[in-house]
């Protein structure tokens, strides 16, 4: 899960690079240009008057039309300065790059504010639908608001690097050595010892706890703003983003989930009695939560690390591993990043520019401290793209590789839109469009056509592979719903700060039927420890690009005249589908998303029935594995 280029204070924030806020619908193209075009005329006379006597646009149709393009001047000039100070701290945190971010994240947060509130001017202001469109975008585009008083967007600004930082440079002592995350992660992956998974687990969340009166600080602050900006709370704003009401989002993405939840209770009921069988009930018990540290993964969120536990004792076997092969082939990390460019530039997308060679970093540096979470960026919106990544090789980055690179080519296709207008139809299309190409490049029919594999494995390797997919893809969607069920509840203060790490633990328990190894201690702040929570990266986007990928992909290989199992389907080298992927992503943010689904899909809605077409052979295979067993857990 990756986190697209934003400001510390301001994940989602008006294009500081890349990410997504939707808002209202717009109509005919050939209407909208006529009455924008003459509103601009008129415009430009009115606004050179109100500059001249400092007074604010009139709120007049024109008024509207000339407010937007001045603040589109604006947010342009200084989001670019923001993006290039933000890269050199990601790149090198030191005490003075933090300051320099602070203090840009301030005046960029009160730039926002201030278009913010000049927008809500013109809320009863007939105007094109392209300029509504705008000032809702300025209204909604703020992940967390500061409110319109002296100081403000400066503490939430101090706020925001210090917590980002301090999850960035965290450590803890482990085997009388201080080791780092990447370091955890791998050992996390890797150890079958539950007393040093329990002690990695607990290890990594004691970076966590002094960052608990920053949070709620944060929190009190961004609901101020967003009080301000007439949303109830932060919480409600960002569910403002997805051209619906907030509360019928929240029941959306309930319905979305409870699609494909009866298939996480299958695999979630496999792989609890797989762990019983390797550790014993004293360690896993056969029935009820699974212990969270077992999972191979620090944030128990994606489960492919533990596959060899789980592996089918019956239905096949795998012939590969892909890390294996990416090492026998001599990979190293600037390889699988040219890999991934030769998937998009296989459909016809174009190479990616000198620049991003001369300027991404595409592995951790030795010199210095960084931000390795993975992360795609345009500085200048325009063609300065590039990533940011720990590049390891193996087969979980070789597959970060093809995600990251879809948000550059997002960025790149709708590079030409307004400035309002670049960025994601929603914030789940932009990661969505990577993971869509992702679940191409994990086919063995892909590996086999870029020389990989030697040969494409027959149906008996099909529930292996299935079961890899799963453990990722499936064991990911209650996790990528609880993060931000635990945010709003923070946001509308259902969860006061006392109780902060014991809702985390509920949800856990909740959403994915997971208890932490022991007694959490009374000053725990577990959510800290999620990379997402300090990073103040709204979190729904991950739950909705995991439905969004399998209607992509079932679309896709639809177009290329696919008719074997989506599992095996890989859209590599489609110049067709490649076509009608770059309209989709052209299309930028100036259309509601469901146009952008339909310009690709043919679809208007989201619909979860293609995950569970995909992984359709797996449930019937765990269904009949799960036959007699005490599925689910007490919640």
């Amino acid at each position: 899960m990756k986190r697209t280029l934003m400001t510390a204070a301001a994940v989602c924030a008006l294009n500081i690079g890349v990410v997504a806020c939707a808002a209202d619908g717009m109509s005919d193209a050939a209407a909208r240009e006529t009455a924008r075009s003459a509103d601009l005329a008129v415009a430009v006379a009115e606004a050179d008057a109100a500059a001249s006597s400092d007074q604010p646009y009139p709120v007049s149709t024109a008024g509207a039309a000339a407010f937007v393009a001045d603040a589109e001047t604006r947010l342009a000039a200084l989001g670019e300065e923001a993006a290039r100070i933000q890269w050199t701290r990601a790149t090198n945190i030191t005490h003075d790059t933090m300051w320099l971010e602070s203090r840009v994240n301030a005046e960029y947060t009160e730039l926002q504010v201030e278009l913010a509130n000049g927008a809500a001017r013109f809320n009863d202001v007939q105007v094109p639908d392209d300029v509504r469109r705008k000032l809702n975008l300025l209204r909604l585009g703020i992940v967390l608001p500061a409110p319109n008083r002296p100081g403000a967007a400066a503490e939430l600004a101090d706020i925001t690097t210090r917590l980002d930082s301090t999850y960035a440079t965290g450590k803890f002592e482990f085997k009388g050595r201080q080791i780092t995350l990447d370091e955890a992660t791998i050992l996390m992956a890797e150890s079958r010892d539950p007393a040093e998974l329990e002690a990695l687990y607990e290890g990594w969340r004691t970076i966590s706890p002094i960052m608990a009166a920053d949070y709620t600080r944060m929190v009190e602050i961004a609901n101020e703003g967003s009080r301000e900006l007439g949303f109830a709370d932060t919480g409600a704003m960002w569910r403002a983003g997805y051209d619906m009401e907030p509360d019928a989002f929240a029941a959306e993405t309930d319905r979305l989930w409870e699609q494909v939840k009866p298939f996480y209770e299958n695999l979630h009921c496999y792989v609890r009695g797989r762990l019983n069988a390797k550790y014993g009930d004293a360690v896993q018990p056969e029935t009820g939560p699974i212990r969270a540290d077992l999972l191979g993964n620090m944030w128990s969120q994606q489960w492919g690390n533990i596959y060899d536990v789980v592996a089918p004792t019956d239905g096949g076997e795998s012939s590969y591993d892909l890390t294996q092969l990416l090492t026998s082939k001599g990979y190293d990390a600037r390889k699988m990043v040219e890999t991934g460019e030769g998937f998009y530039v296989s459909m016809g997308l174009p190479e990616l520019p000198e620049t991003f060679w001369e300027r991404s970093m595409i592995t951790r540096p030795r010199d210095r401290e960084v931000v390795c979470h993975a992360s795609a960026w345009n500085l200048d919106n325009a063609e300065d793209i590039r990533i940011k990544m720990c590049t390891q090789v193996n087969g979980e980055d070789f597959y970060t590789v093809h995600h990251e690179l879809g948000h550059n080519y997002y960025q790149r296709e709708y590079k030409d839109q307004p400035f309002l207008f670049k960025n994601g139809a929603n914030d789940g299309f932009h990661e969505a469009i990577g993971d869509f190409i992702g679940l191409s490049a994990l086919t063995p029919t892909y590996l086999n056509q870029i020389g990989l594999l030697d040969r494409v494995p027959g149906e008996a390797e099909d529930i292996p592979f299935l079961l890899k997919m799963a453990l990722d893809k499936i064991a990911f969607l209650p996790f990528g719903l609880m993060v931000d069920r635990w945010r709003w509840g923070v946001f509308d203060g259902e969860t006061t700060p006392a109780e902060y790490n014991d809702a985390w633990t509920a949800n856990m328990l909740r959403y994915q039927g997971l208890v932490p190894p022991g007694p959490r201690p009374e000053n725990a702040f577990d959510p800290g420890a999620k990379y997402h929570i300090p990073g103040n990266t709204p979190y729904t986007r991950y739950f909705l690009a995991h439905i969004y990928q399998f209607q992509f992909h079932r679309a896709a290989c639809k177009q290329a005249g696919w008719t074997g199992p989506l599992h095996r389907c890989s859209i590599y080298g489609d110049k067709e589908v490649g076509e009608r992927f770059e309209r989709m992503m052209e299309m930028g943010q100036s259309r509601p998303w469901p146009e952008a689904m339909q310009a690709f899909t043919g679809e208007t809605g989201n619909d979860a029935s293609a995950v569970t077409d995909y992984f359709a052979p797996l449930n019937v295979w765990l269904t009949a594995r799960n036959r007699g067993k005490d599925c689910g857990w007490e919640t």
